[in-house]
């Protein structure tokens, strides 16, 4: 009887680590939380190499802080205002930092890192309270 009862939960026990196994698998789709139609990075950074991901790096932190300061300045986290076209981020990038060495970009980097995290700080509550967070 004992024999039976550890066989049997052994195989409960495996079945259920098996399905919970199964629940990690991660998926290729990266739907976002919010603000489901964001406007994709450029194809181009997508594909940058290896060797310029500063560059990558950069933009997006140029995008985020953009992004942060647009919502604090209109007092609105609508999807549009939070997450508008890379264009203005591209464009910033090209006319400050286009020509600039590695030292040059990581730098800058940090600094708009520096401040999209504090604009976060008045940008957060106004997302929140729409449902954007």
């Amino acid at each position: 009887m004992r024999v039976v009862a550890t066989a049997s939960l052994l195989i409960v026990l495996y079945a259920t680590a098996g399905v919970a196994e199964r629940n990690l698998i991660p998926t290729l789709e990266n739907q976002p939380d919010v603000c489901p139609d964001q406007p994709p990075e450029p194809q181009w950074m997508q594909g940058i190499d290896v060797r310029e991901s500063h560059k990558r790096l950069l933009i997006q932190q140029i995008y985020r802080a953009q992004s942060m300061q647009r919502i604090v300045e209109a007092q609105s986290c609508e999807c549009p205002t939070r997450y508008p076209s890379w264009d203005a981020a591209e464009g910033d990038f090209v006319e400050h930092f286009a020509a600039s060495d590695y030292w040059d970009i990581v730098e800058a980097t940090s600094e708009y890192r520096r401040q999209a995290n504090e604009l976060r700080r008045e940008a957060m509550p106004i997302c929140e309270a729409a449902g954007n967070w």
